[in-house]
Parts: structure tokens; sequence; C-alpha cells
């Protein structure tokens, strides 16, 4: 009885070990978005099942142990971070399940985790010397951590003229549970000889507020930027001008339009918001007309396309900048777009920051023909507005050349402002085309 009573008692442990290391195989922690360096993002994780892919080496047939150490540690060091790539360990018979990085100067030590090489470390100072290390993690424990390599982190020299490096690559896929969202947001930037962008135009952002006519919906997004931008000086009018980091586009403008006899912004009256072809095209924001935007001055297209008409306000507040400059997206041309916020002294970052002020103004009268500014106030239409060269801080296309926090050097750049016209209309470069979804429909 007493030698029955041993081997059950055996059995039983035996049991319960592989129970909890199969269990604990089983399970990982997946990253949603995957920051470069440069830029802080928040980011959610969360638990998924899934089947576990052995690495390289292992115990055959022996007992599993935590993986070796990663060799061939190679560091990359970019703006406020870095990137640790490695030679992956023995796995120890387990599957491993992710590695993490530790990067330590004096008292201050900075972590960042990957399931693979390269892992990512941010929030690092520039001129900083960090020494860092790398471990794998599987279903038994931590391995052995990695022989230890320097890493200090400065600003990207670039070619020049070249926007390389910045924001690439940048990646997410997180799901939006706010009211009128409830998808996936799913967008991935990389950069190899042209900035690619993909994307299914979900935001991560909250979305709660607006009319929408039509549900948001998943879409298409593939598209192709420049990375040597060059300011041709040449205007070019565009309806879908960029693309925020989520893959939203930036559409500031309607096919609404208004006949010159138009008596009222109701159904009827002269005016409609969609495929308009009278001379007096409706502005989303800011005129009489309630195009149903969100918070974010946002709202759909028939065809479930979000799109902003102005600040991207969620898109901003994720961002975290506060009063500092905040690059939210980059235009067809290849330059970088911020929000808001710029140096009061173009070529100076010691300037402080303000709003920037476009250069457009409200007429001072209406122009010949157009409908009754008591019905429609000045503002309404395209048209009541005009560019006043040196009224603001910006030229016609919402743009400066400047220094910026990602280009020190300085860079034509644009900016999205508070007033119209909120997001610029053109852009001074050359564009890559790609596939984006129309520009135009409100």
């Amino acid at each position: 009885m007493g030698l029955l009573t041993s081997s059950l008692l055996v059995l039983s442990r035996d049991v319960s070990r592989d129970f909890a290391r199969d269990f604990s195989r089983s399970r990982r922690t997946t990253a949603v978005c995957v920051a470069a360096s440069w830029l802080a993002l928040a980011c959610s994780s969360g638990s998924t099942t899934g089947t576990t892919t052995a690495g390289t080496g292992g115990n055959s047939g022996g007992t599993s142990t935590a993986p070796g150490a990663p060799t061939n540690l190679v560091a990359t060091p970019s703006n406020g971070g870095g990137s640790l790539a490695f030679t992956a360990p023995s796995t120890g018979g387990s599957a491993i399940t992710g590695y993490t990085a530790t990067c330590t100067a004096g008292s201050t030590t900075v972590t960042g985790t990957s399931a693979a090489s390269p892992v990512a470390v941010t929030g690092l100072t520039n001129g900083t010397a960090y020494s860092c290390t790398v471990v794998a993690k599987n279903a038994i424990g931590t391995g052995t951590a990695s022989a230890a390599v320097s890493l200090t982190p400065a600003v990207p020299t670039l070619p020049a003229g070249s926007t390389a490096a910045i924001g690439c690559p940048l990646s997410n896929n997180s799901f939006n549970s706010s009211t009128k969202v409830n998808a996936y947001s799913v967008w991935s930037w990389s950069c190899g000889t042209v900035r690619t962008l993909t994307g299914n135009g979900i935001p991560e952002h909250a979305a709660t507020g607006g009319n929408f006519a039509t549900p948001i919906g998943v879409q298409n997004i593939s598209m192709t930027f420049t990375l040597t931008p060059n300011n041709t000086g040449t205007v070019t009018q565009s309806g879908d001008v960029g693309y925020v980091w989520n893959s939203v586009k930036l559409d500031p403008g309607t096919a609404g339009t208004c006949t010159s006899t138009a008596t009222s912004v109701n159904p009827g009256g002269g005016c409609v918001a969609a495929a308009g072809t009278d001379p007096w095209r409706i502005e989303a924001l800011g005129g009489a007309f309630t195009f149903g935007t969100d918070e974010n001055n946002a709202h759909v297209q028939p065809n479930g396309q979000y799109h902003y008409h102005g600040m991207p306000e969620g898109e901003i507040a994720r961002l975290g900048k506060g009063t500092g400059l905040a690059l939210v997206a980059w235009a067809r041309d290849g330059f970088p777009i911020y929000a808001r916020y710029g140096y009061i002294d173009a070529n100076n970052a010691a300037s402080g920051t303000r709003a920037m002020r476009g250069s457009w103004q409200k007429k001072a009268t209406p122009d010949a023909g157009r409908p009754s500014t008591t019905i429609f106030a000045m503002g309404t239409f395209t048209q009541d507005y005009e560019y006043v060269a040196g009224s603001g801080d910006l030229d016609q296309c919402n743009g400066r050349t400047g220094v910026t926090p990602e280009f020190p050097n300085g860079i034509y750049h644009y900016y999205i402002t508070d007033t119209y016209p909120y997001i610029q209309r053109c852009y001074k470069g050359v564009s890559i085309t790609g596939v984006g979804g129309p520009g135009g429909p409100p």
C-alpha cells in the first residue's frame, strides 16, 4: 500500500508539472504597437493564445531549461533610443516567448521587449553611454544575459534632404472599442527606397461624437512617399494631401456646393452635401453647414472611410507632445506635417513654441454672385478666403522652412492649424501615387 501511494504521488507531481508547463507554453504576451525609438507611443499588451514555435537549438528528449544567452549583439543608436540586434540562443527545449533588453547608465535603467531580434529601447538620453544586454525567456524561465554592448543615442545624421529613419519602422495592431469604431486599427510604416504605408484606415483613438451617415469601415490603404522630398516651389492642389500615422487620410475639402441663388442650408434650399457641381464650394468647418464631424474634426465618407477635415485631436493627445512640435503625418510629397505648435523663430529651437497662424484670411467683402451672407455667413464657402502673404507664419500651403525636433538642420514642413485652411490644400513637392481612397467627397 505504501509503494502504491508513493507511485501515485510521483505520478500526480508529474501531471501537475506537465500541465503547468503546457499552460505556460500556450500563452504569450504580444505588444500591439511597435514604436520607433524616436517616438514614444502609448502601447498596450494582452494575452493571446496560440502555438509556440521552437527556436534554434534545444534539448532533444531531456528536461527543458531556460534559454541560452543571445550572441553577436549589435547596437544601433537613434534619437532618444536605439535597437539591439542579436543571434537567437538555444531554446533550452522550450520555445522562446520573448526577449528583454536592459540598458543602464549610472542609476538609470531602461528596458524594451520584443518577440524577436531586434529589440527597440526608447526613453534614453541623447549623448549618454548605456551598457545594454539582452535576455531570452521561455516557459521555464529567463536565460543568461548576453555580453554587454555600449549604446549612445543621438539625433541621426541623415543624408542631405533625406527623411529616412524618421518613423521607420512603426506599426500598430490594436482593438479600438470606441463607440463609433469597434474594430482593429492596423497600420505599418517602413522605409526602404521609399517610405511605405499600409493600413486599414481605422483610428486607434476614441471617436464618440459626430453624426456619421455611414459607419466607419475598414479600408485598403497602400501609399508610398519619397524619402528625399524636394520643394519645387510649384503649388499642386490636392484633395487628400497626406496620411496620419494611423493611416487615416487628411482630406480637408468637401464635394458640397451651393448655387448662387441658394436660400437655405436645408434640403431643397439650393445646396447639396456631396457630388455638387454648383460654383460655391462648401467648407466642412467654420461655416453655416454642419457636416457631422466628431471631436477629432473627422467624419466618414459614403464608402466608410474615416478622414480628418481639421485638427486630429485624438492623435495629437495620443502622441503626448503637449505644446511641443508633434509630427502627426506625412504629406503626399514626402514632407512632414506637424499639428498646431511650431517654434516662434522658425530656425531657433530654443525660441519657444506657439500655435502657428495660417496666412489665409476671410475676405472683407463677399465675391460677386455669392449667396446671401445673412443665410450663409462668411467662411461658409472656400471662395470666402484669400491668401495674404506675410499675414501669418505660413505660406499658401500652410508650410514653412525651419528646424524641428526630428530635423534639427531644418526642412520644409507643413502645419495643421486651428483656422483656415486647417489642413493645407496643396503641396510643393512631388507626390508618389498610391491607393488611399478618393479625395474630395465630404
